[in-house]
């Protein structure tokens, strides 16, 4: 496996995301689609060679290695024009996959359902397009003319980048339904309405893990990259009975392809669409800092601006990996967070501080919670189940005569609710509630 870094590679990006750190990142890739990874190293480049990306020496050095080794596969983290792919599989007499290739590979392996088969192959073939020259090994013949025509015919490069033009017009259909779909359900969860919280992140970040403990879900959450592609979306109550949506979706990477992420707009458009974005990063990485900056980025493409403290919270996720002195740091950090963003130190493993993000997500949508007293008369009993499920009930009596007081939490929301409540109870009495939240009826 090589990581190679350009040499026009901004200086302070280098700082801030290590060549190990990047190193890692592409192992762990490769470790994702199950690969043995044999051997790993850096390769310092001082002028990018355009048939081979990387210089003669060091592709005569790679060639005896593959060779002692007997390595079928080499992974370059860096970009590769067809030419140079071609160039490096014949001096190396190996398979050779560049970043934008591998990912391809861990999407094809991790999409299940339709939605996701759709939008890798689409990727797929885009990035398939332009390798013609190195895919085929029969480009060189051409077919002869039929009928009256004669002559020497099309290529067989033409005939097959037609092909491939017909199927990504073919895909790019399909996934126009799935985008009308998706916004036919949309416009539904809005008549409801419910709420929608997104969580992106760097891959790996624990999105999965932390989507898993807050609605219970069974998502799959592994310590590996992409180990979850497909978007999913539950309904759960909020502490105080605010119904809302959960959306995880698929994690970003650094140097995403462009045509990647424009086949994933359609799971990309819950995020656009979210009340909320949960922004769940790896506090414990040492590359966590250069990872935020490359999901910013993404989220800017999608037009979200990240730095949006009212729209957008940020999760410093796996703090059960820090020591002491580490999450003091953190802590300090959190405190003077300087786009002014909400930061929430958790452990969606553990479940540590998962409770004051819910609180704060209910109080941004539906107010703070604010404590009540009711007192239900027994004509009016029914609406306890309600009271139950959209309240936090911290104490209750039964009254002799069959009515029940209690004393109770309630948001903004379920506040102008329950006031909607009334007006069909008007036996039903209710102390603590601001004069000026009348509705009507």
């Amino acid at each position: 496996m090589v990581r190679q870094r350009a040499p026009g590679e901004d200086a302070s990006e280098a700082v801030k995301r290590g060549d190990e750190e990047r190193l890692a990142e592409a192992e762990g890739l490769a470790l994702a689609i199950e690969l043995q990874v044999v051997a790993r190293g850096i390769v310092p480049v001082s002028k990018i060679q355009p048939a081979t990306l990387i210089g003669s020496g060091k592709v005569e050095e790679l060639a005896g290695l593959i060779a002692a080794e007997k390595i079928g596969l080499v992974i370059v983290d860096h970009p590769l024009t067809p030419v140079q792919q071609r160039n490096l599989e014949k001096e190396l007499n190996a398979k050779v996959l560049d970043r934008t290739g591998l990912i391809l590979e861990i999407f094809g392996r991790r999409a299940r359902t339709k939605e996701g088969r759709l939008q890798v192959e689409l990727a797929h073939l885009n990035y398939q397009r332009g390798r013609l020259v190195r895919s085929w090994t029969h480009l060189e013949r051409q077919r002869g003319g039929a009928g009256f025509l004669g002559g020497p015919g099309e290529t067989q490069i033409e005939a097959d980048r037609r092909q491939l033009q017909e199927k990504i017009k073919r895909l790019e259909k399909e996934l126009e339904q799935v985008r009308r779909t998706r916004a036919l359900h949309r416009a539904k969860r809005k008549k409801a309405p419910h709420p929608i919280v997104a969580l992106v992140g760097y891959t790996n970040a624990g999105k999965s893990t932390l989507f898993n403990k807050v609605t219970g879900a069974e998502v799959l959450a592994k310590d590996l990259l992409f180990a979850t592609l497909d978007p999913t979306l539950r309904r759960i109550n909020l502490p105080h009975g605010t119904e809302v949506i959960f959306s995880d979706t698929v994690g970003f990477i650094s140097d995403l392809p462009t045509h990647l992420v424009a086949a994933f707009r359609a799971t990309l458009e819950e995020v656009v669409e979210a009340d909320i974005v949960l922004h769940v990063r790896d506090i414990a990485n040492p590359d966590t800092a250069a990872q935020a900056a490359d999901v910013r980025k993404i989220l800017s493409d999608l037009e979200i601006d990240a730095d949006d403290p009212q729209h957008v919270i940020e999760v410093w996720n796996k703090a059960d990996r820090l020591d002491e002195a580490a999450r003091a740091q953190i802590e300090t950090s959190a405190a003077s967070h300087p786009r002014g963003q909400a930061v929430h130190i958790v452990s969606a493993l553990t479940g540590e501080n998962v409770g004051a993000l819910l609180a704060d997500i209910e109080g941004r949508i539906a107010g703070l919670a604010e404590p009540v007293s009711l007192v239900v008369p027994t004509e009016a009993l029914g609406i306890l189940p309600w009271v139950y499920d959209n309240s936090v009930v911290r104490e209750r009596e039964d009254l002799e005569d069959g009515s029940v007081q209690l004393a109770i939490d309630l948001t903004r929301q379920a506040r102008s609710d329950l006031l909607r409540l009334k007006h069909r109870h008007p036996d039903v009495r209710i102390e603590g509630l601001p004069a000026m939240e009348e509705v009507e009826d």
